[in-house]
């Protein structure tokens, strides 16, 4: 099993593995792949980028697989669910393509039977000790640049039961924390209970027992539900943590995006969750180059960034989607700016984490061991999510700790991205 982009195509190929295994199949997760017979590849296609390392991956394995190395290719995820037809035409080598709901057909190919019995039932890829938890899938909005909603179709909720069974399975299975991830978090509950339930959800989550982290991903600013901050302040194992991708700070930037919020309202918005639970770790995710934006634009971004101060911030250049409102607009901010713009946006932020991190030395957390790597035992706070943030590094010729293990840690020294501590 190969899995190209996101964290909820991770579960996906998760899933998948969990259906295979109990069907008897000897599934490996991206080792080992010359000693297979079969190989899926969970692609992604999301941007111009992804798309092009996902063909890549396709093209590899389809030439593997004419040298006599593989029996079967099959491709299935996002990419496949996108552009399925040309696929097809352009590598037939590949045995079968599958959208991104079509996973009992895939396993039909296979000679498998679809499990409906395992509720959740999967083959962790990460580290045993955490987990992604989908709690939705697909999106009702309609930002003008995303294609997300043209793969993955419209928003549909998993129930509250079904939700709380699938943590206590991964709790049984050693998960110490769970990360909610969906196309759209705060949008969870509207179309099975006709209202917003994530602060319900999180309720139920929270009395789980073992469950120690429980952390937000993805939270669409407009119409935030501030009653899930009431919540996260009320469960100390509710992580003091939100991903809330914001995307843009200009007024006609956002009104183009289609971002439903105002440059004023994001503001109000933010300092009201600083509010509402003091000391919360907020992580932003920021889209620069769309059409029609202006140095003007970057200016107001980069301020933005300096007078917020958010924990975290990721960047992404803009990528013109055929299908989506904005490939009706004309792409004219250059490659090379693109490019120049978001490393202007990653220094401004580079000088605040590096201000924020040093303010933590001499103080104690509560980390979360992931790996060693080197000589380094490597973890994290609750104010850090697994890949994309800053992370604890402990000296392991003079530590001993356990892999999955939480430890208190005094933090010594700190970098932009990363902190050095000592157990205490």
């Amino acid at each position: 099993m190969i899995t190209l982009g996101c964290s909820k195509n991770m579960v996906d190929s998760e899933v998948m593995m969990g259906q295979l295994r109990a069907n008897a199949f000897d599934v490996v997760h991206e080792k080992e792949q010359e000693q297979s017979d079969i190989v899926i590849i969970n692609t992604c296609g999301f941007i111009d980028r992804a798309k092009e390392e996902s063909v890549n991956a396709i093209l590899e394995y389809a030439a593997i697989k004419n040298e006599g190395g593989i029996q079967k290719l099959f491709v299935t995820g996002c990419l496949s669910e996108r552009y399925k037809q040309d696929l097809e035409k352009e590598i037939p080598e590949v045995d079968a393509y599958f959208g991104t709901m079509e996973l009992p057909a895939l396993l039909h190919r296979l000679g498998a039977d679809y499990k409906h019995e395992l509720i959740g039932e999967r083959i962790l890829i990460n580290p045993q000790h955490y987990a992604y938890l989908k709690i939705s899938e697909g999106c009702n909005r309609t930002c003008s640049f995303c294609a997300i909603p043209l793969m993955r179709g419209k928003h549909v909720s998993k129930s509250i039961e079904e939700i709380v069974t699938e943590a206590k399975g991964l709790i049984r299975n050693g998960v110490k924390e769970v990360i909610l991830i969906a196309q759209e978090l705060t949008y969870y509950g509207l179309d099975l209970y006709k209202e917003r339930k994530l602060a319900e959800l999180l309720k139920a989550l929270a009395a789980v027992p073992g469950l120690e982290w429980i952390r937000l991903h993805y939270a669409y600013p407009s119409k935030f539900p501030i009653e899930i901050l009431e919540v996260m302040q009320e469960h100390p194992n509710i992580c003091k943590y939100l991903d809330m991708p914001l995307q843009h700070i200009s007024d006609p930037v956002l009104e183009s995006m289609r971002r439903q919020i105002s440059k004023q309202e994001i503001y109000d918005l933010v300092e009201l969750i600083r509010k509402k639970v003091p000391g919360i770790a907020l992580r932003t995710t920021l889209l620069t180059g769309f059409p029609g934006e202006t140095e003007g634009d970057v200016d107001e971004l980069v301020q933005f960034i300096e007078a917020v101060r958010f924990d975290r911030v990721g960047v992404f250049t803009y990528s013109h989607e055929e299908g989506t409102s904005g490939f009706e607009l004309t792409d004219d901010v250059p490659e090379e700016v693109k490019q120049q713009r978001a490393s202007r946006i990653m220094e401004a932020q580079e000088i605040v984490s590096f201000d924020i991190n040093q303010q933590k030395i001499g103080r104690q957390f509560k980390v979360l061991i992931d790996r060693k790597e080197g000589q380094y035992f490597i973890g994290r706070t609750e104010f850090d999510s697994p890949e994309v943030d800053n992370e604890v590094l402990i000296d392991a010729k003079i530590h001993y700790l356990r892999i999955g293990d939480f430890a208190n840690v005094k933090i010594m020294s700190a970098e932009a991205f990363d902190l050095y501590g000592v157990p205490v």
